[in-house]
């Protein structure tokens, strides 16, 4: 298994940072909340006030940094964010250890803390404060599999609110909804224990449609996607997929006013018809381990994959059936395509960041690059994805540099900003003008003409 592949896992663990989850109705018609893992619309923009493009939070210099908060334990989901109320999850070990039988090679850094007794925490801060409002234990397990060692966690799914509810998934511990002051609504236990490769660690995130919450689990064999009630937590629907570990969020497109699932995997893009999961069509064309979150653009989806096998297709909606090798496929890119960080669609400009550094800006509709392959100033490794706001594109490196670009056809760096002594797995989270960093250790918050 190369390394690139257990980065991706760390990703996929995380991620967001993966690792993420999908919110549609009330929750995308207001801009200024981040609901979801890639924002109110989908696509990693925020709508709104624009975050500040210079910050800093070294030993010499702190600026515009309103406040930074420590979370306890180890967890990469990207926060979410109503009103004044930001929710993230985390697991915090309880020091307890139960010796748990090798069954395979794990290799290359999986495998991280099987058989350690974790508590599966979520939390909720205040936005103006980073103080902790609310903090609920919703499971306390030995978790069966581990995680990448550098980029992993047992909690790296990340929640989701429809401004009434919160819903949170912890992959094989289960799914809970809690009201937004911190009272458990619903569990559900669908008794899985996935297998994910070589221990690279769960994280796929549900998607909110309706009153439905969309979950695929992809995993070395019997893989599927459920759908729930929201309100309840009662099984709707449930469909087997042929699928290996796989963790990309489901996008709800639209076309014509119909909602399909569109979930990126190895084998196939498949769409499922969000009323009742019936298959509307499928695309082979991925590679292995499915990381990056897909997208729409007027009547298409655009799809990735990254290392060993980088794969960007755009495919248009409307069809059904195997679409594979057909002109369904409007068009196609190999070179800088991320393995893990999923992208930024915005005024038809597709920005793909590798996990190495390079972006590229490819005309959505086209597939024409209006840059490609751009290195960063600072060389450095990104499993965090971008987001955008104000104009601008806010790219998170691991080690704490973040790099302001300019929306638009050329390649311009505005700021280049640095946040000492912390790594950065999540992706940001915008709200209010505001960013919102999590760190490894801490939650930050970004905000013009505000000092800690």
């Amino acid at each position: 298994m190369t390394k690139r592949l257990s980065v991706i896992g760390g990703m996929l663990s995380l991620i967001a940072l993966a690792t993420i989850v999908l919110v549609a109705g009330s929750a995308t018609s207001d801009p200024e909340h981040w609901p979801q893992w890639r924002g109110p619309f989908f696509n990693g923009v925020a709508k709104g006030s624009a975050p500040p493009v210079e910050f800093s939070d070294t030993k010499n210099i702190k600026k515009n940094i309103k406040w930074k908060t420590a979370i306890p334990g180890r967890g990469f989901s990207t926060p979410v964010i109503w009103g004044d109320r930001i929710f993230l999850t985390t697991a915090v070990p309880t020091g307890k250890i139960t010796k748990i039988p090798l069954l395979e090679d794990i290799g290359d850094g999986g495998g991280v803390g099987r058989g350690e007794e974790h508590k599966f925490v979520v939390m909720c801060l205040d936005k103006n404060t980073g103080k902790t409002l609310w903090e609920q234990v919703a499971k306390v397990a030995t978790p069966h599999e581990g995680y990448q060692r550098e980029y992993g966690s047992f909690a790296s799914n990340s929640p989701a609110t429809d401004g009434r509810y919160l819903y949170a998934s912890f992959g094989s511990r289960g799914i809970y909804c809690y009201d937004l002051d911190g009272k458990l609504i619903w569990e559900k236990d669908l008794g899985v224990r996935m297998k994910i490769r070589v221990q690279l660690g769960e994280g796929a995130t549900p998607a909110l449609h309706g009153n439905l919450l969309i979950h695929p689990y992809d995993q070395q064999g019997g893989s599927f996607v459920v759908a729930l009630d929201k309100r309840n937590g009662k099984e709707v629907w449930r469909v087997g997929r042929d699928e290996e570990s796989s963790w990309s969020t489901p996008l709800i497109a639209d076309f014509k006013g119909k909602k399909q699932v569109v979930i990126s995997a190895t084998k196939k893009v498949r769409a499922y018809d969000s009323e009742d999961g019936k298959l509307i069509w499928e695309c082979a064309g991925l590679g292995m381990a499915v990381i990056p979150h897909p997208a729409q653009q007027n009547d298409f989806v655009l799809v990735m994959s990254g290392d060993p096998t980088p794969k960007l297709m755009a495919i248009r909606l409307g069809r059904e059936g195997d679409l594979t090798g057909s002109d369904a496929i409007l068009w196609t890119q190999t070179r800088g395509i991320p393995s893990t960080t999923s992208p930024v669609l915005h005024d038809n400009k597709f920005y793909a960041l590798t996990d190495n550094g390079m972006l590229s800006c490819f005309n959505a509709t086209t597939g024409k690059p209006y840059y490609h392959r751009r290195r960063l100033r600072e060389p450095d490794n990104f499993i965090a994805s971008p987001v955008a706001a104000g104009g601008n594109l806010y790219l998170v490196s691991v080690s704490g540099v973040v790099t302001v670009i300019k929306l638009g056809e050329k390649f311009e760096v505005v700021a280049t900003n640095t946040l000492e002594d912390h790594e950065f797995v999540a992706s940001p989270a915008v709200a209010e003008g505001e960013l919102f960093l999590r760190s490894k250790t801490h939650l930050f918050c970004v905000s013009d003409g505000k000092t800690e």
